[in-house]
């Protein structure tokens, strides 16, 4: 285990440190994860100030957020195997005021994970800026990790991706073509009869294919549909069972062709009828199953009463 100066930097060579093929490529049973999404220090405040380019200097929601999000995963039982945060972690974009602060509350309020529980940190356009360039890409890595990669877990394999790439990689076309060649291999691998065969394939990204239909019109919140749909038929192809996003601020998605993309709300800043929380998921020897429950639920265990429904459902 990583000690607490490294849990933010665990993704490295394009594997993650813990989590890895050697270590985790067996299915051992069933075991489920947390998946959180947007937590975007700042974004809270800026929101209600009709201000989000310029906003954003206070934060203290969303930090209170976050540690009672952190309290109650501690508490699970079991504990889940990992808890992923699918982009958006603060909301001052690259080289803006606050962005330091907000990165280093965010650390100080997550350095409270139990380290049973890795945390793996998915980029978003937040992160990485609306056109990503190599120094934002830089600035990025250097705090959180790898921008892609994959890792293994109880013998499913998941896959991280840089999904910014895939909006808008017109200042650094090489980024772009670096996870593009990456991707593929990784799933050639997964679809092959080489060992060893994954029991599932999940993808971790922060913009989502769509928001409920796959032929849905271009909006700011899913991926162009050219962009969608060449993205759909290579995860299908290769057996990818789920797609989990965030940067919606409200739950979505659906259930199309075998593949769920599942859209999460936010543990911050909420646009639409969502509460602050976090997503439950199950992962078991035929399927996939979640549920997201609300940071109140979570305070007073309704995430174990979920999560007991789940397995036995």
């Amino acid at each position: 285990m990583a000690d607490s100066e490294d849990i933010f930097l665990r993704a490295k060579h394009r594997t993650f440190s813990g989590l890895t093929e050697d270590a985790e490529s067996k299915w051992t049973g069933p075991f489920f994860f947390i998946q959180a999404a947007d937590p975007q220090l700042g974004l809270m405040k800026a929101w209600k100030e009709g201000d989000c380019e310029g906003g954003g200097d206070e934060w203290t929601e969303e930090v209170e957020l976050i540690r009672r999000a952190v309290e109650a995963v501690n508490q699970l039982r079991p504990r889940p195997r990992f808890m992923v945060l699918c982009g958006d972690l603060v909301h001052a974009m690259p080289d803006t005021p606050f962005r330091e602060g907000q990165e280093r509350d965010l650390k100080k309020a997550l350095k409270g994970t139990d380290p049973s529980i890795p945390l793996v940190f998915v980029s978003g356009n937040h992160d990485l800026g609306n056109t990503p360039t190599p120094r934002t890409h830089e600035q990025f890595c250097s705090a959180w990790g790898n921008d892609y990669f994959s890792f293994w877990v109880g013998g499913v394999l998941c896959l991280v991706l840089n999904s910014q790439l895939f909006h808008d990689a017109s200042a650094c076309p090489q980024l772009k073509e670096a996870q593009e060649t990456w991707l593929e291999e990784q799933l050639s691998r997964a679809s092959s009869s080489a060992e060893p065969k994954p029991k599932h394939v999940l993808v971790f990204q922060h913009i989502p294919l769509y928001l409920k239909t796959p032929d849905e019109e271009d909006d700011y919140f899913n991926l162009k549909r050219e962009v969608r749909q060449s993205l759909l038929e290579r995860f299908k192809r290769a057996g990818v069972k789920a797609v989990f996003s965030g940067h919606y601020h409200r739950n979505a998605g659906g259930l199309h062709d075998g593949l769920d993309m599942v859209v999460s709300s936010a543990i911050g800043c909420q646009l639409g009828d969502d509460a602050h929380g976090l997503r439950v998921v199950l992962v078991t020897d035929e399927a996939i199953v979640h549920r997201y429950v609300s940071l109140e639920q979570l305070s007073v265990g309704g995430a174990d009463r979920d999560l007991q429904e789940l397995l036995q459902g």
